[in-house]
């Protein structure tokens, strides 16, 4: 199945399913590069207190995009994660989709993290899990908030990356399908000769552009770039390989 945002996470926790969350730009991106590095993290909700945590766990809390480059420090820019100085150290990641999705999914037979940067590899894993726990499979992309929501409105807004991460994902996966999952996978082969092009100018992409992170474009439209797959133990991110 394909189950939007938070929504769609508490759905997929009732039935029992193994979860894959997709946050493309950039919670995702950003976790599978994070333990391509080495470094542990943890999710965290953003309407708790996560530096609090972190000082908690002794651990370093992520700070916005802009903030941590000026200071050199890593954040939810994925390719902040470059150093072998990231290696076995701690960080508490606070985003308000994917992280927030993490947290609400946490009761579920296996949490595994997906994008675009390990589409294959996951799809692998979550096949491997479902067969031995007998569950089902549902992908989670979270979309994005509109920042000028009104009470009354629908925060969610849904992500063109994060529906191409998903139907990527999905394409790998063998079974039987959903109908919105068949045409989630139609999206994604339909355009994947050109999914760089596709990242970079969706809107998302383009938002991100024009605060100076083009890098995180490119480097999250890649395409099977990874082989690690995050799986959430208890409270972090362990290397599901």
């Amino acid at each position: 199945r394909i189950e939007w945002g938070k929504r769609g996470a508490r759905e997929a926790v009732k039935r029992g399913d193994v979860l894959i969350i997709v946050d493309v730009l950039s919670f995702s991106s950003t976790v599978v590069s994070g333990l391509n590095k080495g470094a542990i993290i943890y999710p965290y909700p953003p309407h708790l207190d996560g530096k609090a945590f972190a000082s908690e766990i002794e651990a370093e809390y992520i700070l916005g995009r802009t903030e941590a480059s000026k200071i050199g420090k890593p954040t939810l820019s994925p390719v902040s994660f470059h150093k072998k100085e990231h290696m076995n150290k701690r960080y508490v990641l606070t985003s308000l989709n994917g992280a927030y999705c993490t947290w609400i999914a946490g009761e579920v037979p296996a949490l595994l993290i997906g994008s675009l940067l390990n589409a294959s590899a996951v799809a692998s894993i979550a096949n491997n899990i479902m067969q031995e726990t007998n569950s089902n499979i549902t992908v989670v992309p979270c979309g994005e908030r509109w920042s000028d929501v009104k009470e009354y409105d629908d925060a969610l807004r849904p992500a063109v990356e994060d529906y191409l991460g998903a139907g990527a994902i999905l394409s790998y996966l063998p079974g039987k399908k959903s109908v919105e999952a068949e045409v989630c996978i139609g999206a994604f082969t339909a355009v994947k000769h050109r999914l760089n092009e596709m990242i970079w100018d969706c809107g998302s992409g383009r938002e991100l552009r024009n605060r100076g992170f083009s890098e995180d474009v490119k480097h999250c439209s890649k395409l099977n770039y990874y082989e690690n797959v995050p799986l959430l133990k208890k409270d972090h991110f362990i290397s599901a390989f």
